[in-house]
């Protein structure tokens, strides 16, 4: 024990040594009146948006890049050799006033932009690719973190180890071994394929607020539910319309598509929402080319056969071949199920008096009133009873109940927006854990979807500053904004990636919270889901707006009962994207043919119905052409396979057990320190299996 004892000494003074080595950079002057580069004298350190204007972006982005090279270039200059601490970890900390800048300005180019944004975004993401192509392509740094990856020496720890790793493969994969040539390629490629990701995104929000339908006959409206005209009315008036306007923004077209009997006016909706940026002054098409080129170029550079490849080498799929087999055997098992499913939601229309050919703009419409009559549930018999401010302490309650944590409305902390609430979180000892913000509310200036960020990451004694950024249904005139299930579950499906940052440990930003696999990154948000439909939690918050009226125990039961309704056809839509995904990055050549067609071919064997000539979703496909899921989409339903297999524990031993939430927080505080199938497995106690996702469908009930 002694000897032992005296090694663990040895082993410190040694890493102490090390650490004095670490490189002192040259700074440039920095302008502390500008507030982005000020000291933050904020509750928590939180950014003070009211002090922020866009025209300090330009110089705070300067200054910050200027800094991050400085103290590159003392780690590139250090004369001491390479250690761990003088360089792995000198170059996970340089960065920092960067990181800061730019995690306030791409956000909010997200969820609140401006046109001046979106032009100094193009001015300024060539600059920081550039930045990091001069940084990652550096044959001197490179050298020093090869050195200590092929010389780690002695005394690191297990997370060291996992750093010292993910940064050589870092340099590797960003072409740190290419020819002085290569290099220059590299460096050509990545720079313009920044750019047109960003346009891409651009294009598509722009196209998504150049639509809308102004319907001022009252009679075409007169089946809405009363809710959903007065959110068009309200659209309208924005708008300096009369009567009722229809946008492409999910509140607005999602219900209308559902609930309007007025097919000529659905069937213009519905073309609007499957031609966005094909074609006109938004088309992405031939981003869309020049994107998946590049991506090839890059991919080839750097020994890839095609961008899958070299995507997958960093996933807990692994390969190109596992994901396809992954896809196919989901397809293979619902496929069918999925067909009649379609074909019961047409005899449905028929017999209930459609005339003309079943459409896809029919669809939604007669799905809903096909699950009404089933069921005996619609979202407007639920919607009472998810007042907005009652979810938010519902999902509040959940993570009180299984972790402890509690949340106070924090007002003195400032917002980017006044639709934007901020939240201090505590843990269960009543330390501070983290700020949450949320955004829930779609405005022109926000993208759709709905997605977690961080203006902030956590590590060490740094805690987390977490968004929750939604396009939910907005209280009207008369009634509060009272949601839809679906959106419930979006709202639990993002609180759960909101976890994983909160929850973040360690020493390192970089392994910490969301820091993973990306298709290990959507467990806690898809695992999170599975409490919407648990009757036991539902009962403790869930009341009507008005009367305060718990939610009645029928209602429950058919929520239940309808949590199935349409898994298969569900499934088959998100395999159809998945493999859209994966003909786009598993392509050796460029393509220069038909966006339209390839889409169409890639998911033959995913079609319920023929599809419409001209019409196609890639073109607003911003997850995999700006958006990061790039060969990764197929993630969702990898990651729905470790929920359903990670949510049975829960079953078996207690929805609010705390033992399991708490075996569970360790997996969430793991981020990415160990690969992703190790921590999962000590979760669980086993390997996740795709039956598990098949049994929870419960198919063959149908």
């Amino acid at each position: 024990m002694k000897k032992l004892i005296l090694l663990m000494s040895i082993a410190t003074i040694a890493l102490a040594c090390q650490d004095k080595t670490r490189p002192q950079a040259k700074l440039p002057n920095i302008d502390t009146t500008n507030p982005l580069l000020a000291e933050w004298n904020t509750p928590f350190q939180t950014p003070p948006f009211a002090t922020i204007s866009t025209k300090d972006y330009r110089k705070a982005f300067d200054t910050a890049m200027a800094v991050y090279r400085a103290e590159a270039d003392a780690i590139i200059n250090n004369p001491v050799q390479p250690t761990f601490y003088n360089t792995i970890v000198a170059m996970e900390e340089s960065g920092e006033l960067l990181d800061r800048v730019s995690s306030l300005f791409f956000n909010l180019l997200e969820a609140d932009r401006s046109d001046e944004m979106q032009a100094l975004a193009m001015e300024v993401q060539p600059k920081l690719v550039k930045l990091q192509n001069d940084i990652s392509l550096n044959k001197t740094l490179f050298e020093r973190v090869k050195h200590v990856y092929e010389h780690p020496g002695w005394g690191l720890s297990k997370e060291d180890k996992k750093l010292l790793e993910k940064q050589y493969k870092a340099f590797v994969r960003s072409g740190a071994n290419l020819s002085d040539e290569d290099k220059e390629l590299y460096k050509k490629y990545s720079e313009e394929l920044a750019q047109l990701t960003l346009k891409f995104g651009e294009n598509s929000l722009a196209a998504t607020n150049a639509y809308a339908l102004n319907i001022t006959k009252e009679k075409d409206v007169a089946d809405l539910p009363e809710t959903i005209r007065e959110g068009l009315a309200m659209d309208a008036k924005a708008r300096g319309e009369k009567g009722w306007t229809v946008t492409l923004k999910a509140p607005s077209c999602r219900p209308f598509m559902k609930y309007s009997t007025q097919r000529e006016l659905k069937k213009q909706v519905y073309m609007a929402m499957s031609t966005k940026a094909i074609g006109g002054e938004y088309d992405n098409r031939e981003n869309i080319r020049r994107i998946t080129e590049l991506r090839l170029k890059i991919a080839n550079l750097l020994g890839y056969k095609n961008y899958a490849q070299y995507i997958l080498e960093e996933r807990m799929a692994g390969d190109v071949k596992t994901v396809n087999d992954f896809i196919e055997e989901l397809r293979t098992a619902t496929y069918d199920y999925a067909k009649a499913e379609r074909e019961e939601i047409e005899n449905y229309a028929r017999t209930t008096g459609l005339e003309g050919n079943f459409e896809k703009w029919d669809i939604s419409y007669y799905t809903n009133k096909f699950k009404e009559e089933k069921y005996a549930l619609d979202d407007e018999l639920v919607k009472p009873y998810l007042k907005l401010e009652n979810v938010i302490d519902g999902v509040f309650m959940l993570a009180n109940k299984l972790y402890g944590i509690t949340f106070r409305e924090a007002n003195e902390i400032q917002v980017y927006h006044p639709d934007v609430k901020a939240y201090e979180v505590k843990d269960s000892n009543g330390s501070h854990l983290a700020v949450l913000y949320l955004d829930f509310f779609p405005r022109d200036s926000k993208r759709s979807g709905a997605w977690m960020t961080e203006f902030r990451g956590g590590k060490n004694d740094v805690r987390p500053l977490v968004s929750l950024v939604m396009n939910f249904t907005k209280p009207t005139e008369s009634k509060p904004s009272l949601l839809t299930f679906d959106e419930l579950e979006t709202f639990m499906h993002e609180f759960g990636h909101s976890l994983h940052g909160m929850f973040a440990t360690g020493k390192y930003g970089s392994l910490n919270g969301t820091n993973v696999y990306r298709d290990f990154v959507e467990l806690p948000s898809q695992i999170m889901e599975n409490w919407a439909t648990e009757k036991e939690y539902l009962k403790l918050w869930a009341k009507h707006y008005q009367s305060e009226e718990p939610i009645p125990d029928e209602i429950i039961e058919k929520i239940i009962a309808a949590k199935n309704f349409q898994a298969a056809t569900g499934t088959i839509g998100q395999l159809s994207y998945g493999k859209i995904d994966m003909a786009w990055h598993t392509l050796e050549t460029p393509y220069e043919g038909d966006i339209i067609e390839f889409e169409q071919n890639a998911t033959k064997d995913t079609q319920l119905s023929e599809p419409i000539p001209g019409t196609g979703m890639c073109a607003s496909f911003t997850h995999i052409f700006s958006g990061g899921y790039a060969a990764g989409y197929y993630g969702y339903k990898w990651a729905e396979v470790l929920a359903a297999d990670g949510y049975s524990l829960f079953k078996e031993k207690g929805i609010f057990d705390k033992k399991t939430a708490q075996k569970f927080r360790k997996l969430l505080e793991s981020g990415g320190k160990e690969h992703p199938m190790v921590i999962y497995e000590r979760f669980r106690g086993h390997k996740p299996q795709t039956q598990a996702l098949i049994d929870q469908m419960d198919l063959k009930k149908k």
